[in-house]
């Protein structure tokens, strides 16, 4: 099998990235050399690739569902939002421009052909390259300047997968409507249609697949179901609104996580591997009570650490993280959740306000340079006794003045509070157990924590979803499809 296919939604959080990664993972199953690919990415999720470029998290999910390793050829251009009005360009994995809404749109002449060489290359290593749009391509006010939806299927003719999610309601209104607004170039690339979340008797949703149908004169290649506790690593801060899985307590209690919702929220991703602990109970929140009552409180990462430390101010959430921690209640920060923790911020560089004083609670203080550090780490935890692994993806340089270090020549510990600059350090099975008994110890509370790795539970959330397109589509249909971006 040779070519390449579009996989677009009807809005964010359709189902694009994951109907992307199972179609990875069922191609992978085949024995078929496959590649993910997201032209342009808006995402404060990411990841550090092997050779230390920064990329959307969704395509590495989806490399992993491949079987490969991550590279920035697979998303060329990721924006991350740093404030209301601005954000970072990543550009083949390094920090290009900071741009406004209307200024990025004046790049992306000069950012087309990054995409069309990235692209080119994969499918030039590959068999075949899935491709994933960005929010709907049906956006018709920023068609001039998309790089992701319509202009990469006309530019690399690609047939193009509409995925909407019936769970949300209106499911026909979106899938014909997206259609309707389509130029008549870019509804020729369109081959397909599916339907994600369906719960239900698919015999009462046949006449209205059939009169789609007959409307547009395309297939629907199938309807994927509804399934509980389904949970891949999202980038879409949408989806922290849904449910997560919680496996029942292997023995003894049970420990509460509150996940504080920062309004820059990064790599909230962190928080999964906890979840996936049995016993262990993680849920994001704003609220004080929370703060108050949990077992464990995480601050995650933020893209605007002091815009996210002054809303922290001003809803009194800084009080209640004061008051925990003088209470001697766990707090855990990951990288800008650690610099917030902090004595003294120097920003010149996301916010821009210079000095700001932190919330006091570890005694480090940070400073922010213009390069970029974007590095994955292993190291060993004399604390825990425990090896740690993670990366780092941070302008701010956090120099500890006092405490005791968490990781070598990394992090801080003083009293219950915590930080580290490792994203993904609680991915590490053996440091994220011995930090989970310890907190418990303190909570005076007998945990027992799980056996299966981490890497495991990942590995199977992705065998579901390659299981949900061989099951539910047409996977002849599909075939075809891919290997019709051959034609010329």
């Amino acid at each position: 099998m040779k070519g390449a296919l579009l996989v677009c939604g009807t809005q964010s959080d359709a189902g694009k990235s994951v109907l992307s990664a199972g179609i990875c993972r069922w191609l992978a199953r085949q024995g078929v050399r496959v590649a993910p690919f997201k032209a342009q990415n808006m995402s404060l999720n990411s990841v550090v690739t092997p050779e230390g470029g920064e990329i959307g998290r969704s395509q590495a999910v989806q490399a992993a569902a491949a079987g490969i390793e991550p590279e920035t050829a697979m998303n060329p251009i990721l924006i991350k939002p740093s404030g209301e009005r601005h954000s970072q360009v990543i550009v083949m994995g390094k920090p290009y421009a900071d741009a406004g809404a209307g200024s990025y749109g004046a790049m992306t002449e000069t950012l087309r052909p990054i995409v069309a060489d990235a692209l080119g290359d994969l499918r030039s290593r590959y068999d075949v390259v899935v491709c994933e749009g960005a929010g709907s391509p049906a956006e018709i006010n920023l068609r001039e300047h998309d790089l992701a939806n319509m202009w990469l299927a006309r530019e690399s003719g690609l047939p193009v997968l509409l995925v909407a999610d019936i769970d949300r309601g209106g499911v026909f209104a979106s899938l014909f409507g997206t259609l309707a607004l389509l130029s008549e170039d870019d509804r020729a690339h369109v081959a397909g249609f599916v339907i994600n979340k369906f719960r239900g008797d698919l015999a009462i949703l046949a006449p209205g697949l059939a009169e789609l149908g007959r409307r547009t004169d395309l297939p629907t290649l199938g309807v994927l179901p509804w399934v509980r506790d389904l949970w891949m690593d999202v980038e879409d801060s949408l989806a922290l609104d849904a449910s997560r899985p919680e496996l029942p307590a292997a023995g003894g209690h049970t420990l509460d996580v509150a996940v504080i919702r920062l309004g820059w929220i990064s790599n909230f991703t962190d928080a999964d591997a906890l979840g996936a602990e049995p016993g262990v109970r993680v849920r994001f929140t704003r609220s004080a009570a929370d703060i108050e009552r949990a077992d464990l409180v995480l601050i995650p990462g933020t893209k605007a650490t002091v815009e996210d430390l002054e809303a922290l101010r001003e809803t009194g959430l800084d009080q209640a993280l004061r008051t925990r921690a003088d209470a001697g209640g766990p707090i855990v920060g990951i990288c800008g959740g650690y610099q917030l923790l902090g004595e003294r911020i120097e920003d010149a560089v996301e916010s821009r306000r210079g000095a700001v004083a932190g919330l006091g609670l570890l005694p480090v203080s940070t400073r922010f340079e213009q390069d970029k550090i974007l590095r994955r780490r292993t190291g060993h935890s004399p604390w825990l006794g425990t090896g740690a692994s993670g990366y780092e993806i941070r302008h701010g340089r956090v120099v500890r003045h006092g405490g005791e270090e968490l990781i070598e020549d990394e992090g801080c510990i003083a009293g219950s509070v915590i930080g580290t600059s490792w994203h993904g350090v609680l991915e590490h099975d053996e440091f994220r157990r011995e930090l989970l008994v310890r907190i418990a110890e303190q909570r005076g509370r007998r945990f027992a924590p799980g056996t299966v790795p981490f890497a495991a539970v990942r590995e199977a959330r992705l065998d579901v979803l390659g299981d949900l397109v061989a099951e539910h589509l047409d996977t002849t249909m599909l075939t075809g499809l891919i290997e019709r971006s051959l034609e010329p």
